[in-house]
């Protein structure tokens, strides 16, 4: 890759920074963005592709090469696991948070440029060329996401999707179990004992 030294922040900086034309600033930026309806604010994020021209992207790649060199194991079955291991936290975290719709903001992009250096890193250490979308690498084999499709809005519309669900989840459990718990008032015992004294 060639030497930049713009970051991911820069972008996503710019991208904000330039107004109301979305699809115009999409087509020229290389980033990719979705309307959260519910804060009325535009998160922006990077193609794949678009993230590899990142600073960002190399400090990512080397960090993940070094965590995967440092093993015994074999390279993809450790980061299949990373990937599985960094999905689950995010929707644990996601079914806990306070407000979805913040959360997602905050988290959305941060998730997605991992998910593509982890692969990257793989690809490097292994003496592999770096994953074009063609082909889906083999860690991805067990993953739920269509990571490169729409080079990375299949990933982030369907991922948004899940952690927003999470969260609805996660409160409609809470709900049924606090309607569990509510005490059964005297006048529905009776009932209860009325009926089970007619069976």
């Amino acid at each position: 890759m060639s030497a930049t030294s713009t970051t991911l922040a820069d972008l996503l900086a710019e991208a904000d920074a330039a107004g109301h034309d979305h699809a115009a600033t999409e087509k020229n930026s290389g980033l990719q963005h979705i309307h959260n309806h519910a804060t009325g604010s535009i998160v922006w994020f990077p193609t794949w592709k678009k993230f590899r021209e990142t600073t960002d992207w190399r400090e990512e790649v080397d960090a993940f090469a070094e965590d995967l060199k440092s093993g015994s194991q074999l390279v993809e079955k450790v980061a299949s696991r990373t990937l599985a291991n960094e999905l689950e936290s995010l929707l644990k975290r996601a079914s806990g948070a306070s407000d979805a719709n913040i959360f997602v903001q905050e988290n959305l992009t941060r998730h997605l440029t991992r998910t593509w250096a982890l692969a990257d890193a793989v690809a490097e250490i292994t003496g592999k060329d770096l994953p074009t979308g063609s082909t889906t690498p083999s860690i991805f084999a067990d993953y739920p996401y269509d990571v490169y499709a729409q080079d990375g809005g299949v990933f982030a519309t369907t991922l948004w999707n899940d952690i927003i669900d999470a969260r609805r989840n996660e409160a409609l459990a809470e709900e049924a179990a606090r309607k569990a718990l509510k005490p059964v008032s005297r006048k529905a015992l009776k009932n209860a004992a009325r009926k089970a004294a007619r069976r």
